[in-house]
């Protein structure tokens, strides 16, 4: 498996290439600002060919660049429907007061735009994407589980010792703690969290020391299987 990844833009957003090797299709997690440059460095230093872009919700910080990425490769984007308005309206994630601060920055959605449902398994460049729909953060928030290795992209539900924010449009706290109870505590406690924006983490870690994974904890409920 490999795994690379680096942060984009002011945003400072976690954008990553996955694939089972070196030298092998790949997929891309959310290319943020400006990521168009990093995602190509990437892609020659492993000798990578990208079949496809996957996102983990719709808001502008990451899927800046997605259009050029996909536009670039002649890829897919994978997007979940409650979000994909946002490809084209990135304002319409924000607050009025933060959308005037982009002023007229207009995107457009990639030529292939395909959508994600909760649950689904994506075959994508060798490897099995599991998608759990986590809204919260956006309504059509999602994470990425590849369970034979116990990792998961979170975007921004889940961070090294906090979680999304949940103030902007299509956000709202118990939403997110449902998301957290039923898509991460049910989860081994060693599987890696590759989250929007910071280091890593494990689940096991943020069971053990992140007070919102705390305070979600009563609403879980019993555990499915993964």
């Amino acid at each position: 498996m490999l795994i690379a990844g680096f942060p984009a833009g002011a945003f400072q957003t976690n954008c990553y290439v996955v694939a089972p090797a070196a030298g092998a299709e790949c997929v891309i997690v959310d290319p943020g600002q400006d990521a168009t440059d990093g995602v190509e460095e990437l892609l020659r230093e492993h000798r990578l060919k990208p079949v496809a872009v996957v996102l983990t919700h719709g808001h502008l910080d990451h899927v800046w660049s997605v259009a050029p990425v996909c536009g670039a490769r002649d890829v897919p984007a994978w997007i979940h429907p409650e979000d994909r308005h946002l490809l084209s309206d990135p304002a319409a994630g924000w607050s009025d007061t933060s959308a005037s601060l982009f002023g007229g920055l207009t995107l457009s959605e990639p030529d292939d735009v395909r959508e994600l449902t909760d649950g689904a398994l994506l075959e994508l460049a060798g490897l099995e994407l599991v998608v759990d729909h986590t809204p919260g953060h956006t309504r059509g928030s999602v994470s990425f589980r590849l369970p034979d290795d116990d990792i998961m992209f979170a975007g921004d539900l889940l961070f090294a010792g906090s979680i999304g924010r949940t103030d902007l449009p299509g956000g709202d706290y118990p939403t997110i703690l449902r998301s957290l109870a039923t898509k991460c505590l049910p989860l081994p406690d060693d599987t890696v969290v590759l989250p929007g924006h910071g280091p890593q983490t494990t689940i096991g870690h943020e069971r053990a020391t992140n007070p919102y994974l705390k305070e979600a904890a009563p609403h879980a409920g019993p555990t499915r299987g993964i």
